[in-house]
């Protein structure tokens, strides 16, 4: 039976709300507007970006210092800095969160901010630390290709490249499809970013990066970008090999192996990942993706008791705090594929979440880390414009 705690109706599982987030619905007048909130996140975002300087492949020294990145950082570190992966996808986010949120057209700061992220993103392929030939085990650079990706794509689709760039985007949206080829599991398809020693065989899929990464691909093919369509059926099989009889989705899995479940709120983000992604597919179904919403919902505390604090997974149910406004961007497309009757309910439910955790600032932020405000503070406008914007593209 799939998801039996589905017979609840939304109704009574507003009832299971934290005592803070029911406070907040009695007294409406403490809610930020919409718009208010996502305009307060945008300045603080404009106020958060930062110097990037780099060495380019030949330099004999670094060049001048432009601000022009979002970094997300984590625990994760590569010879001691944060990986170029985060920088790269940190900086997608950032970016793709400025153009969606209102008021674009008529902000010539905001404007000029995404357009210097652009050029670190697109300069990104002549780092080494990006090229996809690569042996080790712990990786995020596939991070980098898939937020990277997603921005570029969005620039690309909204013409807002400059003429002069555009050969060179052009040319780091084929280096970036081109890097989720090279990293593509062998035989179980998909993608990882914690994978044993060299890219073979048996390192696992993970449904949380596949679903990502995916949607990435399901748009790049919407604009014409070409590559081998059989690596997203492959990463599709994936997807499908890790949903268990509970509606849960686990950690990951291997191509033959039979997963099992037990760990279901923690697996809330990747449930919303995978059923999201299976749904454009065309192998998923609304069922689905609403079971995933309800669970997110109901197993909501589980997440936010990780949130900004230390460590990665934790018991009884393996939630790092990486794992939070992941699952609320997740939630939130989930959302704008339901039939536009149960929209609503369930777009204000997320928004009683996102302003029981807003900081005093403005902010967002799921870490210990200051610098990481910059994500959070992107997921969230990313949450609250998902109604205004275009639905994802989808694979038939």
């Amino acid at each position: 039976m799939l998801f039996t705690f589905r017979a609840a109706p939304l109704a009574l599982l507003l009832l299971c709300a934290p005592q803070h987030l029911q406070a907040a619905q009695d007294d409406e007048q403490e809610m930020p507007s919409v718009k208010g909130a996502v305009l307060t996140g945008v300045a603080e975002l404009l106020r958060m970006q930062e110097p990037a300087p780099r060495k380019r492949r030949g330099d004999k020294k670094e060049g001048e210092a432009q601000i022009q990145e979002w970094p997300y950082e984590g625990v994760y570190r590569v010879r001691g800095s944060i990986p170029y992966g985060y920088r790269v996808g940190g900086t997608s986010i950032a970016g793709t969160a400025l153009v969606l949120a209102p008021g674009w057209d008529e902000d010539q700061v905001r404007q000029e901010a995404v357009l210097r992220a652009m050029e670190f993103v697109a300069s990104a392929i002549d780092e080494p630390l990006m090229d996809p030939d690569y042996s080790g085990g712990y990786d995020v650079r596939g991070w980098g290709y898939i937020y990277a990706l997603d921005f570029l794509l969005l620039l690309e689709r909204e013409s807002l490249i400059p003429k002069k760039r555009a050969k060179a985007v052009r040319k780091a949206i084929d280096f970036y499809i081109e890097g989720l080829e090279a990293l593509e599991i062998p035989k179980s398809g998909g993608w990882s970013y914690s994978r044993r020693g060299s890219l073979d065989e048996v390192s696992p899929t993970s449904p949380f990066m596949t679903g990502p990464a995916l949607k990435s691909l399901f748009a790049a093919k919407a604009q014409g970008h070409k590559f081998d369509k059989k690596m997203v059926s492959r990463a599709l099989d994936a997807l499908e090999r890790g949903r268990v009889e509970s509606g849960e989705v686990v950690y990951s899995s291997n191509a033959g192996s039979n997963a099992s479940g037990g760990q279901l709120p923690g697996s809330v983000g990747r449930m919303l990942a995978t059923e999201t992604t299976l749904f454009l597919a065309e192998r998923g179904s609304l069922s689905r993706v609403r079971g995933a919403l309800d669970a997110f919902l109901v197993h909501w505390e589980w997440l936010d008791k990780r949130r900004a604090q230390t460590g990665t997974h934790k018991k009884p149910y393996g939630v790092a705090p990486y794992y939070f406004y992941y699952a609320h961007f997740q939630a939130a497309q989930a959302i704008e594929l339901l039939p536009k009757a149960e929209r609503e309910e369930y777009r204000r439910r997320l928004r009683e979440l996102l302003w029981g955790v807003r900081l005093e600032d403005g902010t967002w932020n799921d870490r210990v880390f200051d610098r990481t405000a910059n994500y959070g503070t992107s997921i969230a406008i990313l949450c609250l414009v998902q109604p205004d914007i275009d639905r994802p593209a989808g694979w038939e």
